[in-house]
């Protein structure tokens, strides 16, 4: 007999269910003997039936024990728990010599219909590939349609054969193109389903509420109720009743109705104790402030909060607002208007002169998002929501470092088709920006350029093409974007050179002629002493709504 593997670490993960909320999944021990026994107790008899092929209400000794003893070779198991309580197994047997083995799922009643059993199939042909497995088979009764729609919609090409009542199906387990593909797109889902909880919550708390506005919560709780926030805002806080007109109470789960989103203003050492409380209340999210201010604690936290089933923004972020919903559960102090930027930030301190700037020129924002250390959402995270969200057409980037490159590269490559991606980012390697100029990402030197380019990119079309017309009345500046545009890959189309003087009367025809066989118009113009610039400025932006074609203007000195 040989020795069992040892137990593979490396196989653990904190995963993201369809719906949003998450699990940690792990290869099962001994010791989850007695945990294994009771969720079966917990199982319906028709869940059972489905699994076992008869009526089984109690796993015997010798069952429970071959059950949760494998070999980490050809017996391996996953158990998947959420809030640390053992929600599903999915296993694999084979035998010695053999590549191929019997894959089998059951998945508690009350978490079926959250893609657990996809899941669990994704971890197991892994491990199964890892350890020499080329398929695995599995009996089936007619029907159970989710557990054949796990195997026929995993991206396998699956065989089938109908025997008494049952469908035998088998498939290698070897990645194919469509595999990757679905995989990739329940990532996609359900990531941005997780992000979207956090930014659509119904109710809000605070944990450490203060009525002192100096004070985290105190700034937070202020900044709720000035924007309007039009769910529940409940304030948390040890001992007092009330706080800004509010009932305060000792703990989330003692609030009168549901809280998806918490933010947490208290010391370290309170939060284990805050996200026990939080994931009984049925929390989605955590948005934490405080600074846990190491990198062990930081990835402590995560892992408690993504155990119980929640997501982490932060910690020592800022926070996160959407205007649309009225929602200002951050630091920042005044929320910028409505509009159609997305924003990601590392830096606490920059996201707030950010959005100053955001508001003093005039642009909005769809949502935003500070997450500090990024233990667990990261910018990758809110790139897949982006993409779906309809109220966002650019997304801006302040990156500091990348959590997963290769993704990261994959995801903004993929959201660039269809929505522009802008960046600034500080102390990234040059392996980092080569991977920025590979994903299609547009590059901005500064926080100024970045949001000039954000401007640009949500009030005007995209060119059709690639000819570039310019209009100027300096001859300098004219020769000067003329050498500019070939270095963005562009070409120079008809450049017209009005006189110095030049108002809006010799402004009108030639930028009419310089947009003529162009994809996009640069009009450049130096105000004279004794000309104003409004009335050239309303000749161009005349021209920007009346020909479809992006226009971009610069008006020295103004």
């Amino acid at each position: 007999m040989t020795e069992p593997a040892p137990y593979p670490r490396h196989w653990e993960a904190d995963v993201l269910l369809s719906d949003g909320g998450t699990g940690h999944l792990r290869p099962i021990r001994p010791d989850d003997a007695e945990a294994l026994q009771a969720m079966h107790g917990r199982l319906s008899e028709q869940t059972i039936y489905r699994r076992f092929f008869a009526p089984y209400p109690v796993i015997q000794p010798k069952e429970l024990k071959r059950f949760t003893v494998v070999d980490h070779d050809r017996r391996v198991a996953f158990v998947l728990l959420v809030d640390d309580t053992l929600v599903a197994v999915g296993r694999y047997e084979g035998t010695p010599g053999s590549d191929t083995a019997e894959v089998a799922f059951v998945v508690q009643d009350d978490h079926q219909g959250r893609g657990i059993g996809s899941v669990l199939l994704e971890h197991l042909a892994a491990a199964g590939q890892e350890r020499g497995l080329r398929r695995f088979e599995a009996d089936v009764l007619s029907g159970n349609r989710a557990m054949l729609g796990v195997f026929l919609d995993a991206g396998y090409t699956v065989s089938r054969q109908y025997e008494s009542g049952t469908v035998q199906v088998a498939f290698d387990i070897a990645p194919t193109d469509k595999s990757r593909e679905v995989m990739r797109a329940r990532e996609h889902r359900a990531e941005a389903r997780s992000i979207g909880r956090l930014l659509r919550p119904g109710g809000v708390a605070v944990v450490g509420a203060s009525r002192d506005p100096a004070k985290p919560g105190g700034v937070v709780l202020a900044n709720l109720l000035a924007a309007g926030f039009e769910g529940q805002v409940v304030p948390v806080h040890p001992s007092a009743d009330a706080i800004a007109g509010l009932p305060a109470f000792r703990r989330v789960v003692d609030a009168p109705a549901p809280v998806d989103l918490v933010v947490i203003c208290t010391p370290p050492s309170t939060l284990p104790g805050i996200v026990e409380d939080c994931a009984a209340a049925g929390v989605h999210g955590l948005v934490v402030l405080t600074d846990m201010r190491s990198e062990d604690a930081d990835r402590d936290l995560a892992a408690r909060v993504r155990a119980a089933g929640m997501r982490l923004i932060g910690p020592a972020g800022l926070g996160v607002i959407r205007p649309a919903g009225h929602l200002n559960a951050s630091l920042v102090p005044r929320i910028v208007a409505s509009g159609r930027l997305g924003f990601f930030a590392q830096s606490d301190a920059l996201g707030i002169a950010l959005l100053d700037e955001v508001g003093r020129r005039g642009l909005g924002i769809s949502s935003f998002v500070s997450a500090g250390a990024r233990a667990d959402v990261s910018g990758n995270d809110l790139l897949q929501y982006w993409e779906d969200d309809p109220d966002t057409n650019v997304v801006l980037l302040y990156l500091e470092t990348f959590g997963n490159p290769r993704k990261f590269g994959r995801l903004a490559r993929r959201l660039g088709r269809v929505k522009p991606v802008v960046a600034v980012t500080t102390g990234v390697s040059p392996v980092a920006e080569a991977l920025l100029a590979q994903a299609g990402v547009v590059r901005a030197g500064t926080v100024a350029d970045m949001l000039d380019v954000a401007a640009l990119l949500d009030a005007q079309p995209l060119p059709e093409g690639d000819f570039v017309g310019v209009v100027s009345n300096s001859s300098s500046l004219a020769r000067l974007v003329e050498r500019t545009i070939p270095a963005a890959g562009l070409r120079v189309g008809r450049v017209q050179v009005v006189p110095v003087d030049s108002g809006a009367e010799q402004y009108r025809p030639a930028l009419a002629g310089a947009i003529e066989d162009a994809d996009a118009l640069i009009a450049v113009f130096v105000p004279p002493l004794g000309t104003g610039a409004a009335e050239v400025g309303a000749a161009v932006a005349e021209l920007a709504v009346t020909s479809g074609c992006p226009v971009a203007a610069t008006f020295l000195g103004q």
